[in-house]
């Protein structure tokens, strides 16, 4: 049954298997943000906006876990659907295995440096004394309980990469409806405060977890637990953190970035200015987790087409993509353009935090129709293993261009130095982005000719 999956990405119709693959990561995806959206809703509502701008402070260490959970989860995804592709199924079958245990190994070596650190990192990332207690509460939970985060991102990763998004989808959405559920449940009758939206959080990833378990354990799966696949095999282990690199160094990259802005909001805005950018965080990827749908959706036909060597469908698959990415960051630039003020209303009744929040909003919506190409183009070379222009092209928007634009625009233009630096950024990332596409393109396009 697998192999008839696998193979029908090598031969369906390209935006059959886009829809095929893309609704249910993009309902995973859209799920997956509410995460954030009902504990930042709960804790913003029900503990305060001081509490709120403490939860803005945790996530940039949010993202550094959610990276190394994307180092080994993408990495492996990739690496799966390119061995279908190849039709070597022995190694395809042994990547579940490995991915676990490089899972195992890394989620502790972080959880135990964050729970040693943990202060001087919050202190790092811009918490003051009034917003410190808040945002350690809340972290010393999700360090406690970081394996599940980490195994919860892999797993789901190779379910749709094995040709199921479907069920990949069902975790997804089983976890954040439970977290909805018991966020109230914990921050309010149990008197738990921001606490209890770490407690909700990390109890939905791991009835998630024993769903996605149940899935892999059947032996007629080609993906399967098995006990030959229980040992890390070298090669296997590199392949898979070479190519997952690149979602890493990128998600990393925005937490420094995000670092940086807090500093910088904090210095010019102070905390209400900090918080004012969670909420912005919260309405963005809304929108940017369409995108990475999409482009979960991508990542498995690209692969197999690229390692079956049907490399017109696998442009057939980019263009496509990028085209729908386009529209849906379209989408993002009207809402935060045009009604800012709406959307920070649904996280806070603050209105001093509103305020700035929708100010901000529309500087940093102004450009951001382009970064839906640049986003699927970043994952395009992800898809098909090519690490090293994957990693230069994740980190140029963010370490080339808005790092420096961060650090020389706010002593000039204040607050909106801080929240210009982004949209121009974006264009210049844009630009980077399509140059490297369309040369890459043209090689592809000269095999196609002389095949």
């Amino acid at each position: 049954m697998l192999k008839q999956i696998s193979n029908s990405l090598g031969t369906e119709p390209i935006s059959k298997l886009l829809r095929q693959y893309a609704m249910p990561a993009i309902i995973a995806m859209t799920a997956a943000s509410l995460y954030n959206m009902a504990d930042a809703m709960f804790i913003g509502r029900g503990v305060g906006a001081m509490a709120l701008s403490g939860m803005a402070v945790t996530f940039p260490f949010s993202n550094i876990l959610a990276a190394f959970g994307s180092l080994v989860g993408v990495g492996s995804g990739a690496i799966l659907s390119i061995k279908l592709g190849q039709r070597d199924y022995d190694s395809a079958g042994k990547v579940l295995g490995n991915a676990v245990m490089l899972n195992i190994i890394i989620s502790g070596i972080v959880g135990l440096l964050g729970f040693v650190f943990l202060e001087p990192i919050l202190t790092f990332f811009g918490a003051s004394p009034q917003t410190m207690i808040y945002a350690k509460e809340y972290m010393e939970i999700i360090l406690a309980a970081n394996f599940f985060t980490h195994i919860y991102f892999a797993l789901n990763h190779i379910l749709r990469s094995s040709g199921h998004p479907y069920q990949s989808m069902y975790a997804t959405i089983v976890s954040v409806v439970l977290n909805i559920v018991l966020d109230p449940v914990f921050i309010f009758v149990f008197d738990m405060g921001i606490r209890g939206a770490a407690v909700a959080t990390v109890l939905s990833q791991l009835i998630a977890i024993i769903w996605q378990a149940i899935l892999l354990s059947n032996p007629k799966e080609l993906v399967h637990f098995s006990r030959s696949a229980w040992h890390l095999e070298k090669r296997m282990a590199i392949d898979i953190l070479s190519i997952g690199l690149s979602p890493f160094l990128m998600n990393f990259a925005h937490c420094i970035v995000v670092i940086i802005i807090n500093r910088q909001l904090f210095n010019y805005g102070g905390d209400l200015a900090v918080g004012a950018y969670g909420v912005i965080n919260r309405v963005t990827f809304i929108f940017c987790a369409i995108v990475m749908g999409l482009n979960q959706a991508m990542q498995p036909i690209a692969g197999y087409n690229y390692g079956a060597e049907k490399y017109h469908r696998m442009l057939e698959v980019f263009k496509q993509t990028a085209l729908w990415a386009t529209a849906i960051t379209t989408c993002l630039f009207i809402t935060g353009v045009f009604f800012p003020q709406f959307a920070s209303y649904i996280f806070t009744n603050d209105k001093a935090l509103i305020d700035i929040s929708a100010s901000g909003m529309r500087i940093v919506c102004s450009l951001f129709f382009l970064n839906g190409y640049q986003m699927v183009a970043g994952n395009f070379f992800t898809s098909i293993g090519m690490a090293g222009k994957s990693i230069f092209l994740s980190l140029t928007r963010q370490v080339l261009y808005l790092i420096p634009l961060l650090l020389l625009l706010p002593p000039y233009w204040g607050i909106d130095g801080v929240w210009w630096s982004m949209p121009l950024s974006d264009i210049l990332s844009f630009t980077t982005a399509t140059i490297m596409v369309i040369v890459q393109v043209r090689k592809f396009r000269r095999k196609i000719t002389i095949n």
